[in-house]
Protein backbone atom coordinates (compact mmCIF):
# COMPACT_ATOMS: atom_id res chain seq x y z
CA UNK A 1 0.00 0.00 0.00
CA UNK A 2 0.95 3.51 -0.86
CA UNK A 3 1.91 6.54 1.34
CA UNK A 4 -0.61 8.34 -0.99
CA UNK A 5 -3.57 5.78 -1.19
CA UNK A 6 -3.15 5.23 2.40
CA UNK A 7 -4.07 8.57 3.24
CA UNK A 8 -6.81 8.81 0.88
CA UNK A 9 -8.29 5.36 2.06
CA UNK A 10 -8.37 6.03 5.42
CA UNK A 11 -9.06 9.79 4.99
CA UNK A 12 -6.72 11.35 7.13
CA UNK A 13 -6.47 15.18 8.21
CA UNK A 14 -3.93 16.73 6.45
CA UNK A 15 -2.24 19.76 7.75
CA UNK A 16 0.55 22.18 7.07
CA UNK A 17 3.42 23.14 9.62
CA UNK A 18 6.45 25.44 8.85
CA UNK A 19 10.16 24.66 9.24
CA UNK A 20 11.74 24.01 12.62
CA UNK A 21 8.40 23.37 14.33
CA UNK A 22 8.43 20.39 17.13
CA UNK A 23 5.65 17.51 16.03
CA UNK A 24 6.53 16.01 19.08
CA UNK A 25 8.78 16.82 21.93
CA UNK A 26 10.90 14.69 24.19
CA UNK A 27 9.09 13.15 27.02
CA UNK A 28 5.52 13.90 25.78
CA UNK A 29 3.75 10.57 25.14
CA UNK A 30 2.77 10.06 20.83
CA UNK A 31 -0.71 9.90 20.11
CA UNK A 32 -0.17 10.79 16.13
CA UNK A 33 1.52 9.04 13.56
CA UNK A 34 2.65 11.71 10.63
CA UNK A 35 2.81 10.75 6.86
CA UNK A 36 5.02 13.22 4.88
CA UNK A 37 3.31 14.14 2.25
CA UNK A 38 6.04 17.14 1.50
CA UNK A 39 9.22 18.19 3.27
CA UNK A 40 11.58 16.79 5.65
CA UNK A 41 11.27 15.81 9.49
CA UNK A 42 14.47 14.97 11.61
CA UNK A 43 14.50 13.10 15.31
CA UNK A 44 16.63 14.09 17.61
CA UNK A 45 17.32 13.77 21.25
CA UNK A 46 19.22 16.26 23.80
CA UNK A 47 22.73 14.72 24.82
CA UNK A 48 23.57 16.50 27.71
CA UNK A 49 22.94 19.92 26.32
CA UNK A 50 23.60 19.14 23.03
CA UNK A 51 20.96 17.80 19.63
CA UNK A 52 21.89 14.43 18.42
CA UNK A 53 20.21 13.67 15.21
CA UNK A 54 19.40 9.66 14.76
CA UNK A 55 17.24 9.91 11.55
CA UNK A 56 15.44 11.76 8.76
CA UNK A 57 12.21 11.60 7.20
CA UNK A 58 10.81 12.59 3.85
CA UNK A 59 8.55 12.26 1.25
CA UNK A 60 6.84 9.14 1.25
CA UNK A 61 7.80 8.54 4.93
CA UNK A 62 5.64 8.14 8.17
CA UNK A 63 7.34 8.93 11.06
CA UNK A 64 6.28 8.95 14.98
CA UNK A 65 8.17 7.86 18.30
CA UNK A 66 7.19 4.07 17.82
CA UNK A 67 7.82 3.11 21.70
CA UNK A 68 5.82 5.97 22.79
CA UNK A 69 3.04 5.24 20.37
CA UNK A 70 2.50 1.76 20.60
CA UNK A 71 3.15 1.49 24.66
CA UNK A 72 1.85 4.64 25.58
CA UNK A 73 5.36 5.74 27.70
CA UNK A 74 7.00 9.25 27.20
CA UNK A 75 9.01 9.85 23.67
CA UNK A 76 13.33 9.45 24.18
CA UNK A 77 13.48 11.76 21.56
CA UNK A 78 11.70 14.88 19.80
CA UNK A 79 10.59 14.86 16.22
CA UNK A 80 10.66 18.27 14.66
CA UNK A 81 10.28 19.77 10.91
CA UNK A 82 13.74 20.66 8.62
CA UNK A 83 11.19 22.30 5.89
CA UNK A 84 8.23 23.43 5.77
CA UNK A 85 5.83 20.02 5.35
CA UNK A 86 2.14 19.13 4.39
CA UNK A 87 1.58 15.76 6.52
CA UNK A 88 -1.19 13.71 6.90
CA UNK A 89 -2.00 13.16 10.55
CA UNK A 90 -2.79 9.62 11.82
CA UNK A 91 -4.69 9.17 15.71
CA UNK A 92 -4.08 6.80 17.84
CA UNK A 93 -7.26 5.52 17.89
CA UNK A 94 -7.91 5.12 14.66
CA UNK A 95 -4.77 3.06 14.67
CA UNK A 96 -5.43 0.86 17.40
CA UNK A 97 -8.75 0.26 15.42
CA UNK A 98 -6.65 -0.59 12.10
CA UNK A 99 -4.72 -2.67 13.60
CA UNK A 100 -6.77 -5.34 14.54
CA UNK A 101 -10.03 -4.91 11.81
CA UNK A 102 -8.05 -4.54 8.84
CA UNK A 103 -5.47 -7.17 7.31
CA UNK A 104 -3.73 -4.90 4.54
CA UNK A 105 -3.07 -2.25 7.26
CA UNK A 106 -1.47 -4.87 9.48
CA UNK A 107 0.63 -6.14 6.36
CA UNK A 108 1.28 -2.45 5.42
CA UNK A 109 2.54 -1.77 9.04
CA UNK A 110 4.31 -4.74 9.73
CA UNK A 111 6.51 -4.06 6.42
CA UNK A 112 6.91 -0.58 7.52
CA UNK A 113 8.47 -1.70 10.63
CA UNK A 114 10.50 -4.10 9.71
CA UNK A 115 12.00 -1.96 6.91
CA UNK A 116 13.35 0.58 9.79
CA UNK A 117 14.51 -2.18 12.16
CA UNK A 118 16.60 -3.46 9.18
CA UNK A 119 17.90 0.24 8.59
CA UNK A 120 18.92 0.44 12.32
CA UNK A 121 20.59 -2.13 12.82
CA UNK A 122 22.40 -1.55 9.80
CA UNK A 123 23.09 1.72 11.23
CA UNK A 124 24.16 1.01 14.42
CA UNK A 125 26.24 -1.81 12.87
CA UNK A 126 28.13 1.26 10.81
CA UNK A 127 28.89 3.39 13.79
CA UNK A 128 30.52 0.26 15.47
CA UNK A 129 32.55 -0.63 12.75
CA UNK A 130 33.00 2.10 11.02
CA UNK A 131 35.39 5.41 11.35
CA UNK A 132 33.65 8.49 10.71
CA UNK A 133 35.14 8.78 7.05
CA UNK A 134 33.42 5.48 6.28
CA UNK A 135 30.27 6.46 7.60
CA UNK A 136 29.83 9.44 5.31
CA UNK A 137 30.77 7.44 2.76
CA UNK A 138 28.57 5.60 3.13
CA UNK A 139 25.93 8.12 3.51
CA UNK A 140 27.25 9.67 0.31
CA UNK A 141 26.19 6.24 -1.41
CA UNK A 142 23.16 5.14 0.25
CA UNK A 143 21.56 8.48 1.32
CA UNK A 144 22.82 11.30 -0.96
CA UNK A 145 19.51 13.52 -1.09
CA UNK A 146 20.41 13.84 2.54
CA UNK A 147 23.61 16.14 1.87
CA UNK A 148 20.93 18.29 -0.36
CA UNK A 149 18.73 18.55 1.67
CA UNK A 150 19.47 18.10 5.36
CA UNK A 151 22.19 21.12 7.04
CA UNK A 152 25.26 20.55 7.19
CA UNK A 153 25.74 20.59 11.34
CA UNK A 154 22.36 17.64 11.35
CA UNK A 155 24.69 15.51 9.04
CA UNK A 156 27.54 15.82 11.50
CA UNK A 157 25.27 14.98 14.60
CA UNK A 158 23.71 12.02 12.77
CA UNK A 159 27.35 11.12 11.98
CA UNK A 160 28.21 11.34 15.58
CA UNK A 161 31.23 14.21 14.43
CA UNK A 162 31.20 17.34 15.22
CA UNK A 163 30.86 20.09 12.55
CA UNK A 164 34.61 20.77 11.60
CA UNK A 165 35.34 16.98 11.58
CA UNK A 166 32.53 17.20 8.89
CA UNK A 167 34.27 19.97 7.33
CA UNK A 168 37.80 18.20 7.17
CA UNK A 169 36.41 14.84 6.12
CA UNK A 170 34.31 16.70 2.87
CA UNK A 171 37.32 18.91 2.36
CA UNK A 172 39.21 15.50 1.83
CA UNK A 173 37.06 14.26 -0.87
Amino acid sequence: MTMSKFVKEYLLTEIQVGAKMPLLKEGETAVKMFFIKKGGVRVWFNNNGKDTTTQFFFEGDAVTSLESFIYNEPSLFTIETLEDCELAVFHKSDFDRLLTADPAFKDWFYQTALKKLLSHSKRLLSFIKNKPQERYRELMEQQPHLLKRVPQHYIASYLGITSVSLSRIRNRK
